[in-house]
């Protein structure tokens, strides 16, 4: 019997060879998978939010710009401007309140919005990176996330030792404005000067990967939500298309809208229960009018009432 991390793995659509140095040859979407399922197998959420926290290697060209920076506002300003060398599903910016600093980050392939623990998984390890470069024990004022995960909230305050909001209308990062001046120890002009020119030079040389148009009409659907789900009419109008062309567009994908809110849909609800959401919000927030409707459907997705599914998933060694 393949042990635990195999059987992860193989969910994952990833083998022991793939994530062997030199890993070079999984996607963006095989590691979300692989962060949730190992989740899942371990029966613990904030698995991925310790995992993050407990990140402290990078190898990428905007780790050694970072590495060279002379502070924390330097390193944070490379990131946002390399920040497609970073991650294909995010983008970064960073702005300054009255009394605040603020990391933001946004999507820039908005089908990635599903993947609840890789996006914790990202933002806990984006902490980790700032005290690595700091040398210091900095802590955030506060973490939010767009996502709920109901009563888990609090363990997700005791891994960090900060505040963390969830169900915000941004994912952020809030600083204190002192923090951006904190000195990067292993500051090195000449070679931070190198590393710039190198960068700029795989900038000028990017060519924009072009995003499916499943993953355009996921990032509709999710922005929608929660309380409804966008009308296929309505996505194509804002995706400047006919509704006869996105059709044809999806077909060429080999999907179609109705196929893609199912699938979401049923992703999603999944997500939410194992985040410990009431039944009654996790079926408004994907658009249906009641909570029998939503066990309809769940029951058609997975062949098991939500109930039945939260039990299993709670007590998994239960066979009654």
């Amino acid at each position: 019997m393949p042990d635990t991390t195999d059987q992860v793995l193989q969910k994952s659509g990833l083998s022991r060879i793939q994530i062997s140095a030199p890993a070079t040859s999984y996607s963006a979407h095989q590691e979300a998978l692989f962060v949730r399922h190992a989740c899942d197998a371990l029966q613990n959420i904030t698995f991925a939010a310790q995992a993050g926290l407990g990140f402290d290697v990078s190898s990428s060209v905007t780790a050694y710009i970072s590495k060279y920076s002379r502070d924390l506002r330097q390193a944070l300003e490379n990131t946002c401007y390399f920040n497609w060398m970073i991650d294909p599903a995010l983008s970064f910016a960073l702005r300054s309140t009255g009394n605040a600093a603020v990391f933001e980050v946004d999507w820039k392939d908005p089908s990635f919005r599903r993947y609840h623990r890789r996006t914790e998984f990202l933002m806990f390890a984006a902490i980790a990176r700032m005290r690595n470069l700091t040398q210091t024990d900095l802590h955030p004022l506060e973490i939010r996330f767009e996502h709920e995960v109901g009563q888990q909230a609090q363990a997700y305050e005791k891994i960090g030792g900060f505040p963390v909001t969830f169900g915000a209308e941004r994912m952020e990062i809030i600083l204190s404005l002192p923090s951006l001046d904190t000195p990067i120890p292993t500051y090195e002009p000449s070679l931070r000067a190198h590393l710039l020119e190198y960068g700029e030079r795989l900038l000028a040389e990017r060519r924009s990967p072009q995003q499916q148009m499943r993953a355009k009409v996921e990032g509709l659907i999710t922005q929608s939500m929660p309380g409804t789900i966008i009308h296929a009419d309505d996505a194509a109008a804002q995706l400047g298309l006919s509704p006869r062309t996105l059709a044809r567009r999806l077909a060429e994908e080999d999907t179609t809208y109705r196929e893609i809110v199912e699938d979401l849909r049923c992703d999603l609800a999944q997500t939410f229960i194992k985040n410990g959401m009431a039944l009654s919000e996790i079926a408004f927030s994907l658009g249906y009018s009641d909570q029998a409707a939503f066990s309809t459907a769940f029951k058609r997705w997975t062949g098991q009432a939500p109930t039945a599914f939260r039990k299993r998933v709670e007590h998994p060694l239960n066979t009654d």
